[in-house]
């Protein structure tokens, strides 16, 4: 079972304007609401590729009711921890062709009592995990070493945990001595953790750049290259995912859709060739669909065998 933890999950709600106009009123007719927060866009995933998986995190309030309902709506599995405090919101408004502006709320703010309640939480479900995904943001209220913390829980049980974070959070997971298995950093998180520039499009100093000791010990290190796929280092070996040109209808969660990819090869023991190619394809998948964190699996054979592989 992989378990996926979505710690500030949130209402995604999703409003395609032609035109974003300032300072007056915009009139939206075709809104979706979804379940989400990038690691509820990774179980969805996951769940519509037919893998065995267990959605955590904190909820509360009436939001997270409404979010917990459609979880069973669309069968997937669940064992959040409840809190008083209410579930977010996050709004992302597709506008003026292509273009995409994201309002976010912050969350609820976790009680120590709480923060202490989830770890026991999370020990538990660790005992039937075979891989964990850690996404997103956390709640206000959370040490910059939470996450680092949860790492250290997941090793002691001799679960792998692949972290998709940014900014203190990933630095806090990177300088301590139980590293995750993988993380997912794009190239301006690439260059906040290495304090200077980075060019994603330069492959050969993008190699020199993931071999700094800062990244000693994590196996995997899968950057983002937009449309030209994704650069990767796995132990000692580097690769370059190149994917096709697709049409993309909605960017948002395709990341995530990523990271699921990256779970589910991982976790069926695939090749490196056959884990990047999952990887590529389920982010793909997710661009070309209107709504957020969602592929049709009757496209991923099409798409999968459309990715190369490059080692470099």
């Amino acid at each position: 079972m992989i378990l996926t933890v979505t710690l500030n999950p949130s209402i995604d709600v999703s409003y395609p304007l032609d035109h974003l106009k300032i300072d007056t009123v915009n009139r939206v007719k075709n809104v979706r609401k979804t379940a989400g927060g990038k690691g509820l866009n990774v179980s969805r995933v996951i769940h519509m590729l037919n893998h065995d998986l267990t959605a955590t995190g904190f909820i509360g309030g009436y939001f997270g009711k409404w979010l917990e309902n459609q979880l069973d709506r669309d069968g997937i599995a669940r064992d959040f921890l409840p809190i008083d405090a209410e579930t977010r919101s996050s709004i992302a408004m597709l506008h003026d062709g292509g273009k995409q502006t994201e309002i976010l709320e912050a969350g609820p703010t976790i009680a120590p009592e709480d923060a202490q309640k989830f770890l026991d939480h999370f020990d538990k479900l660790l005992d039937q995990a075979d891989l964990v995904t850690i996404s997103g943001s956390m709640p206000q209220g959370l040490p910059e070493d939470y996450y680092t913390q949860m790492i250290a829980n997941a090793d002691a049980k001799s679960v792998k945990v692949l972290l998709d974070t940014s900014g203190a959070t990933l630095k806090s997971a990177l300088e301590a001595p139980v590293k995750p298995l993988l993380i997912k950093p794009n190239e301006e998180e690439l260059a906040g953790l290495l304090n200077r520039k980075v060019d994603k499009t330069d492959y050969a100093a993008l190699k020199q750049d993931l071999m700094d000791p800062i990244f000693d010990g994590v196996d995997w290190i899968v950057v983002s290259l937009g449309s030209a796929g994704a650069f990767v280092k796995h132990q000692n070996k580097f690769y370059h995912a190149a994917i096709p040109k697709i049409q993309v209808v909605n960017p948002v969660g395709s990341g995530d859709s990523t990271l699921a990819g990256l779970a589910m090869g991982i976790h069926d023991g695939k090749s490196d060739e056959d884990i990047l190619k999952t990887a590529m394809t389920t982010g793909m998948l997710n661009t070309m669909e209107a709504e957020t964190g969602f592929v049709n699996p009757a496209k991923f054979d099409t798409y999968f065998a459309k990715v190369t592989i490059e080692n470099y």
